[in-house]
């Protein structure tokens, strides 16, 4: 019997190699595109780490809603509220990397991760953004008939009376609250700045002339704003609210480096596979150009317009160092 000389042998291995490697490579694309393709092929959960009923949650309803048109499955909203969104993000963190489990997210998690010695999670590794559904800025507001007219007043008087001036905020540590330490700092005034437990508490010390200035997001102070109680002296955002056209910036305010928006949007568990990120986000932009969720958005005063994945991940990264940096210059202790 003849004998296959070596060369000959070490041929066939390398072809027999080479097409066991675009096997494996055409097997892996397929596997990819049928993924891409069959997905989603069941309900597919969005975990809202807070209870029903509040803006966010709203929001993030009608984009599920709309998903759920798209694909042909049903996206379902889980309200798991506790300990400041916690309960939620852990619950999302620990469930399966498949697209199967998403999770929304805002600009609050990035303060939690400034804020607290230690969580269940980093918002930062442990999550794949996907797209952002909403930025809002803050107002900045007094009563009406006040004596502030601008932002530049208030700097003015505060100069004028270091410490007299009172600044009003809802709970320590809340972006309302860190919104008004920055501005504090960068316009260099002495002035106090007091928390309120709620909102409405805030509000109503406003109107009673018990709070010089207020930060707050538009849909607090709506109903005193559009009754014409309260002026808005300024958004926080680097542009002008759609829904407060007339209403500066405070940049343009004079006050050159602050912009302080806020965000929500949706995420998915670290390691979900990137085409199924993909068409997420896609499918996310597209419902965000809806009419309904325009109209509703922008009565709100936010702005409902999507992010890129890697421009959410570098979004978060940035907010994280941003209030990092507000909470260790002002001396806020960790939790």
């Amino acid at each position: 019997m003849s004998q296959t000389p070596l060369h000959a042998i070490g041929h066939l291995l390398r072809c027999a190699a080479f097409m066991a490697c675009g096997v494996s490579l055409a097997l892996g694309m397929a596997t990819v595109d049928l993924r891409a393709e069959t997905y989603p092929s069941k309900p597919v959960r969005v975990i809202v780490p807070y209870g029903p009923g509040g803006i966010a949650d709203v929001t993030m309803r009608m984009v599920a809603q709309n998903l759920s048109q798209h694909f042909g499955q049903q996206f379902f909203i889980e309200n798991r509220p506790g300990a400041g969104g916690v309960v939620g993000l852990q619950g999302a963190k620990e469930a399966a990397p498949d697209g199967y489990t998403l999770v929304m997210v805002g600009g609050g998690l990035t303060i939690a991760k400034a804020l607290f010695k230690s969580l269940p999670y980093n918002i930062e590794t442990d999550f794949t953004p996907i797209s952002t559904t909403a930025s809002y800025g803050l107002v900045i507001a007094t009563k009406a008939g006040s004596p502030y007219k601008t932002v530049k007043d208030v700097i003015a008087a505060a100069k004028a009376n270091p410490g007299k001036l009172n600044f009003g905020t809802i709970n320590a540590g809340s972006a309302q609250n860190l919104s008004a330490e920055l501005f504090r700092t960068l316009a260099g005034i002495d002035a106090t700045i007091i928390p309120f437990k709620t909102t409405p508490d805030l509000a109503s010390a406003v109107l009673r002339g018990d709070v010089d200035v207020a930060f707050e997001y538009y849909i607090g102070f709506q109903s005193p704003i559009v009754n014409d109680q309260m002026i808005v002296l300024a958004t926080t955002g680097s542009e002008r609210a759609s829904n407060l056209p007339n209403a500066p910036t405070v940049i343009e305010s004079g006050l050159p480096g602050y912009d302080v928006t806020s965000w929500n949007g949706l995420a998915a568990p670290a390691g979900t596979p990137a085409d199924i990120v993909t068409l997420l986000n896609r499918a996310v932009e597209n419902a965000l150009k809806s009419p309904e969720i325009q109209k509703f958005s922008s009565a709100a005063g936010m702005d409902a317009r999507g992010m890129a994945p890697d421009d959410l991940r570098n979004r978060i990264k940035s907010d994280v160092a941003k209030w990092t940096q507000v909470i260790e210059k002002v001396g806020i202790a960790k939790r």
